[in-house]
């Protein structure tokens, strides 16, 4: 028998974030500056089932993420954050052994709560094999201007567990309003780096001589957080060292967490399993976890959607908080990122199959002081698909459907 690979230092990353902030496009500007010669790997935990993350990610770049030594692993259908460590271990020992990188990135989903990803990295069989750097943390400056999202436990979960924190989409944020959001941050965190996204910047702010100046020390910046050493996770690796009954005792889940949600690992590549569920096409889930409603479709590629009515179809839906996609459309194959602060999509590659899946948010949650009064709003925009608690996923199904051409 060989002896096992035993892997140390490997400096690892978390990037992460409430749903929608946008982690995404923060992760594609580190992947944009890894140097030609360095191997690196990206770890995703995906929420839902269909697995898409991954996709966003590599049509996203300009070459092949072989030839540009990244490798990408997904682990759909649950949270790595909340289940047993079990699929963390195997998705990380069988990312490392296969692809040797020199860099580790981990974006857990971002209906998580970092704290407990924190608590399993923190356990002595990880001390050795990664040396943790600076956890990254995406808010988005859209999102905390609304309530739901600023006072939502969720939400601050990801700032007080962040040793630097990127706030992007802020271009609507007037002075007073930035300040405010300084300090509510430092409420919740008074030691955290606060790095504001170039992308975030107004017309009034800046110059075109000046933009791409702005631009570059925005992301040297960020890219410096790349080698700096976590504080948070630091602190916690002293506490397991000396308690560690207690910091297992925090690995387990409550029971209104996402410990029933099973998780599956599977990668970019073509693999087994993969095949095995494109046999099964069209193929749709549906599940409620947390506050939301989660709803995902693989279809075959020779399903062609007309693009304009599915756009349509989207945004229709009640109350939708992410929509993401690849899809085989009357314009081609698209991908599909929407989050209610930002709308994209591009023309990617020709992939295996169509996936699709959106996040909803119930109704119990939109309007903490008045839930009624939510629901009876919904209903008098949206009509008979007011409430996502109510929606009706056969009919859904059929309205998809109605779009292939």
């Amino acid at each position: 028998m060989k002896n096992p690979i035993i892997f140390q230092n490997i400096p690892c990353t978390l990037v992460t974030g409430f749903l929608g902030a946008g982690k995404t496009t923060v992760i594609n500007q580190l992947l944009a500056s890894k140097p030609n010669d360095e191997r690196w790997a990206l770890l995703i935990n995906e929420f839902g089932r269909i697995g898409i993350d991954g996709a966003l990610l590599a049509s996203s770049q300009d070459n092949d993420l072989e030839q540009k030594n990244i490798a990408i692993r997904e682990v759909s259908g649950g949270c790595i954050c909340c289940t047993s460590q079990l699929p963390l271990q195997i998705a990380i020992s069988r990312l490392l052994s296969e692809h040797h990188p020199q860099r580790l990135l981990i974006e857990p989903t971002g209906l998580a709560h970092p704290r407990e990803l924190i608590l399993q990295l923190s356990e002595p069989h990880w001390q050795t094999a990664l040396k943790m750097n600076a956890v990254i943390t995406v808010l988005s400056g859209e999102q905390w201007q609304q309530i739901k999202y600023r006072d939502h436990d969720g939400f601050q979960a990801h700032v007080r567990d962040a040793d630097v924190l990127i706030i992007n989409r802020y271009v609507q944020l007037d002075t007073i309003e930035k300040q405010a959001l300084v300090e509510w941050i430092t409420k919740l965190n008074s030691q955290v780096k606060i790095i504001w996204a170039a992308s975030g910047l107004t017309a009034s702010e800046t110059t075109a001589s000046s933009d791409s100046l702005v631009t570059d020390a925005y992301s040297s910046t960020l890219n410096d957080q790349l080698n700096q050493p976590s504080s948070i996770i630091s602190n916690q690796r002293k506490v397991t060292i000396s308690n560690p009954k207690k910091s297992m005792i925090g690995l387990q889940s409550p029971a209104n967490s996402l410990a029933t949600v099973p998780s599956s690992s599977s990668s970019t590549d073509e693999t087994k399993a993969q095949a095995s569920a494109d046999s099964g096409l069209p193929y749709r889930y549906h599940e409620e976890q947390q506050d939301f409603q989660l709803a995902g479709w693989r279809l075959p590629t020779h399903y062609i959607l007309n693009a304009d009515d599915l756009q349509n179809w989207l945004l229709a839906l009640p109350n939708w908080q992410r929509i993401k996609g690849v899809v085989h459309t009357s314009d081609g194959w698209m991908q599909i990122n929407f989050n209610p602060g930002s709308l994209t999509t591009r023309t990617i590659d020709p992939q295996t199959n169509s996936r699709l899946e959106i996040i909803l948010q119930l109704d119990n949650t939109v309007d903490t002081n008045a839930v009624d009064k939510a629901t009876e709003k919904l209903e008098t925009e949206n009509g008979a698909k007011a409430s996502s608690a109510l929606i009706d996923w056969e009919e859904c199904d059929r309205e998809l459907m109605a779009l292939v051409i």
